[in-house]
């Protein structure tokens, strides 16, 4: 290996670790705040990418009638709750809600998708993919919010499985890869840096500066925090759990929607190819302790930059010298952790 292969795998690494990061910031918000190690987080960023693959190639995704599909199980859920327990819900939300989704699925079939310039199919995307998460919360999660850790893992499991299989109805089994958003490159020294790569780093950089002033400066974002520190002390000054399990979900629909729009024009993305890629987010926060966000960013580009140049050294196992970094992150966390709450309970 030469300085200049270097180069190329570090530059891979970090863009890799970048994404990486990302999707361990989902896995530790939402941990934090709902105590929900969210598996099908990989399933919102292949989601993200195929439904754009989709949208460019001018034919209308059916990932639409997902959203339709939730939105009604919601209604008889919350319809249920109100009638059995008498559990109020925003009924005024639930109606623009449906409007939102009704108008979604007017312009899946109605625009012309595959002229589109792309910004908006991306805005498009997005706008489809995250309010999953909010309602894959409400149906999934709510119920069952105050259950122990355990419970919560094996729901997490099977939404996971769920979705897979709900990718493959929608998507079929054939992987898809979306245009670049530029072919532009620059030289940097003997380096050659695409403008893929430049998309992802700005769009990790945005987004972590984005989260610390929503979390840092307002009024929603201190109430998620003020949940992640203290869920009961939160809840008595009157903080929604529900509201901020939601609201949490939704941001990670969102970061892992466009993840798999970052990462879909230089990687082929399959149905089943989220598992794999959140699993290397989980590593990174591992490495965090699924607490620190620093910790677990700097983590992530780690795991990004081992991966890169296992390829090159020894490239069928890559996945093995990956994933056998947790080993030694947990055999310590183990040994250092504290009486737990729900231990205490």
């Amino acid at each position: 290996m030469d300085f200049n292969i270097a180069l190329i795998l570090g530059q891979d690494g970090i863009t890799s670790g970048a994404i990486y990061a990302l999707l361990a910031l989902c896995i530790i918000l939402v941990f934090t705040v709902t105590r929900i190690l969210l598996i099908p987080l990989g399933e919102f960023t292949v989601f993200g990418a195929l439904t754009l693959a989709s949208i460019q190639a001018g034919t209308p995704s059916t990932i639409v009638w997902l959203l339709v599909a939730l939105f009604i199980i919601n209604v008889l859920l919350d319809g249920y709750a109100y009638f059995r327990h008498h559990v109020y819900f925003n009924w005024k939300m639930k109606i623009a809600l449906g409007i939102y989704i009704a108008i979604l699925v007017g312009a899946m079939y109605q625009l012309p998708l595959a002229t589109l310039p792309m910004f908006l199919q991306i805005l498009f995307t997005l706008a489809i993919l995250t309010p999953l998460g909010p309602m894959l919360y409400r149906s999934c999660f709510q119920p069952i919010a105050s259950a122990k850790s355990l419970v919560l893992l094996i729901v997490s499991i099977a939404a996971h499985v769920a979705l897979v299989g709900i990718g493959l109805v929608i998507f079929g089994p054939n992987g898809a890869q979306t245009q670049p958003f530029s072919d532009a490159s620059f030289e940097l020294g003997s380096l050659s840096v695409s403008s893929q790569t430049l998309c992802i780093l700005a769009a990790f950089l945005i987004l972590i500066i984005a989260l610390w002033y929503f979390f840092g400066k307002t009024l929603y974002g201190k109430a998620l925090h003020a949940t992640a520190v203290n869920r009961v002390g939160a809840q008595l000054m009157g903080i929604s759990p529900i509201f901020a399990g939601k609201v949490t979900f939704a941001l990670a629909a969102f970061i892992g929607a466009l993840s798999g729009i970052l990462i879909s024009p230089v990687t082929t993305l399959y149905y089943d190819s989220g598992f794999l890629i959140s699993l290397k987010g989980f590593v990174g926060a591992i490495i965090g302790g699924l607490v620190s966000f620093p910790v677990a960013a700097i983590g992530s580009i780690a795991v990004g930059l081992i991966e890169s140049f296992s390829m090159f050294w020894a490239s069928d196992y890559k996945e093995i010298i990956v994933f056998t970094i947790i080993i030694p992150f947990l055999i310590w966390k183990s040994l250092t952790s504290r009486h737990s709450e729900e231990d205490g309970e």
